[in-house]
């Protein structure tokens, strides 16, 4: 693992040495750059009322794509305010664009593009308020390594510490394979998702969406199939060989696949997450590089205390909670992913009342992002509920 963390801060730094130069900041401060999506505000507002819809919705996405995102005013919000906080201004561009497609009244629809504008400025105001010391710096950039970054390790702990505890400590080196090459390849998606950024932005946000989905997947099938290896017995027969077998082919790989998914989609969003706070960091950038070396040794740490817990939980418990965990994370990724679907255009919006948006677990305040979730939820309990009541017959016989 610390060759892992090695190797993502050696891919942060050849990412950063390409491409840094190419994006340094266009503006003078983020009140600037509000000032310039308000007036594209405006001018959707002016299209929509010649009753060019199309005209409109893609005059906010410029707003959205070619200055929230690509400036870097996104991930700088999250970065210093909060994930929440993104999320809110995200799902306003989302409202405005849903607002105009339905014809909404000229009233709606300005009060819409008002609410945004007064959201950007907060946060606009807050940010070019902040006093730049390198004891913020350094937590801002120790926060996004630890909280992306734990996710990953998470899952490839919890993997690793499966295949040493089922005596195929072998085949961790495939694991760890999987991660390092996630990790150039999340270089390549970094740069990738840059250059989609502006008038095709959307695709950037349907390619990450999608890889979230996939990863939830994977995480699904390899949580249930460590749910069915849980019980002694199970577990037994798999040891002498009747699914052994089936690791050598197949389950090695989806395991591996799973390391990869979740290394690749969490490596470049970190990527660009640093990205923008070297932007938006003029006097001590330095302190960037420390927070993020600090943040590598903390998952490191969380990546040895995985493997010591796991080694001396009993067989059983081990699998259970292991089981438990993906299966929560697979939860997670299914509303990020369908949010990230959301902002690319390619899944409506339906606000939910009441609700709200929990960036860190993946909940926001949206039925496409609620009702896939607690499918999800309804199935993996009912898959539970299932294996509980074979351990229990089989307990009994």
């Amino acid at each position: 693992m610390p060759k892992i963390m090695i190797g993502f801060v050696l891919a942060l730094l050849l990412f950063f040495g390409a491409a840094t130069a190419g994006f340094a900041a266009e503006f003078g401060s983020w009140g600037e750059i509000v000032d310039e999506m308000s007036a594209v505000c405006d001018e959707a507002y002016e299209i929509y009322l010649t009753g060019d819809i199309a005209g409109a919705k893609a005059q906010v996405d410029v707003a959205y794509f070619s200055y929230y995102e690509k400036l870097g005013f996104e991930k700088t919000v999250m970065a210093y305010v909060s994930g929440d906080r993104a999320a809110q201004v995200e799902y306003q561009f989302s409202l405005i664009k849903k607002a105009m497609t339905a014809n909404a009244a000229q009233s709606e629809v300005r009060a819409d593009l008002d609410t945004l504008v007064r959201f950007l400025r907060e946060d606009a105001n807050q940010l070019d308020g902040k006093t730049e010391n390198p004891a913020a710096v350094f937590l801002a950039s120790f926060l996004i390594i630890l909280r992306e970054g734990f996710e990953a390790i998470i899952i490839v702990g919890a993997i690793i510490a499966y295949l040493i505890k089922s005596g195929n400590k072998e085949k961790t080196g495939t694991v760890y394979r999987g991660s390092l090459l996630a990790l150039g390849a999340s270089v390549v998606m970094a740069v990738i998702l840059n250059a989609l950024s502006g008038a095709s932005g959307a695709q950037q946000e349907i390619v990450e969406g999608a890889t979230m989905l996939l990863a939830v997947l994977v995480l699904f099938y390899v949580s249930n199939w460590m749910l069915g290896k849980a019980e002694a017995d199970a577990w037994g027969g798999y040891i002498e060989g009747r699914v052994k077998s089936s690791i050598a082919r197949g389950s090695v790989f989806s395991l591996a696949f799973a390391a990869f998914l979740a290394v690749f989609r969490e490596g470049a969003e970190v990527i660009l997450f640093y990205q923008a706070l070297l932007i938006d960091t003029e006097l001590y950038s330095n302190m960037i590089w420390i927070g993020l070396a600090v943040g590598c040794v903390a998952l490191v740490v969380v990546y040895v205390v995985i493997r010591v817990l796991s080694i001396r939980l009993p067989l059983k418990p081990f699998f259970l909670g292991t089981s438990v965990l993906l299966s929560l994370m697979a939860i997670s990724f299914t509303g990020s992913g369908v949010k990230e679907l959301q902002e690319g255009n390619a899944v409506s919006v339906t606000p939910v009342a009441g609700v709200s948006s929990v960036d860190l677990l993946g909940i926001y305040p949206t039925l496409e992002t609620l009702i896939p979730q607690a499918v999800l939820l309804v199935v993996t309990v009912v898959t539970f509920s299932i294996q509980i009541r074979k351990w229990k017959k089989t307990a009994k016989s």
